[in-house]
């Protein structure tokens, strides 16, 4: 899945508008021109397309963080990575939308995707530790339309 797959079908769901999107980005000290914008949400066979790199989306996820939970006390505007994967991209929208396990479950399960809670919560820990699973494209192309169903409706 692209990183301009992610954008477009969160675009979606969480109903943002061209002028939301640049202000959310101006939000996290990014320049975000609506031609810019477009041509992140086209699809690769379409004439303006432009690949959205990790540190756009990036930028996005923290720019979304920003505008559901806003800032924590004393922090500053988090440093984009240019390091970037499917589990890093639910790790961020697990904080911006403050999602629990069952929330998981339950748009996992509108999509017409069952995952249990151990396999679900492998997603969310330390590379480093013994039980952790990387979360491959399906379980994120799920994730993205459960989250659309539930917010948008069928």
């Amino acid at each position: 899945m692209t990183n301009n797959d992610i954008l477009r079908r969160l675009r979606y769901a969480l109903n943002l508008h061209d002028s939301k999107m640049i202000r959310m980005f101006a939000r996290v000290h990014r320049e975000m021109e609506q031609e810019q914008l477009l041509a992140l949400m086209m699809k690769e066979d379409e004439k303006d397309y432009r690949p959205c790199d990790n540190r756009t989306l990036c930028q996005f996820l923290d720019a979304l963080i920003i505008e559901k939970r806003g800032l924590k006390p004393g922090a500053g505007i988090p440093q984009p990575s240019n390091d970037l994967n499917n589990n890093i991209i639910l790790k961020k929208l697990r904080i911006a939308l403050q999602y629990k396990e069952e929330d998981f479950i339950e748009l996992l399960a509108l999509a017409d995707f069952r995952l249990s809670k151990s396999e679900l919560s492998a997603f969310f820990r330390n590379p480093d530790q013994k039980n952790y699973r990387y979360c491959g494209d399906q379980v994120m192309r799920y994730f993205l339309k459960g989250l659309s169903t539930k917010l948008r409706g069928k």
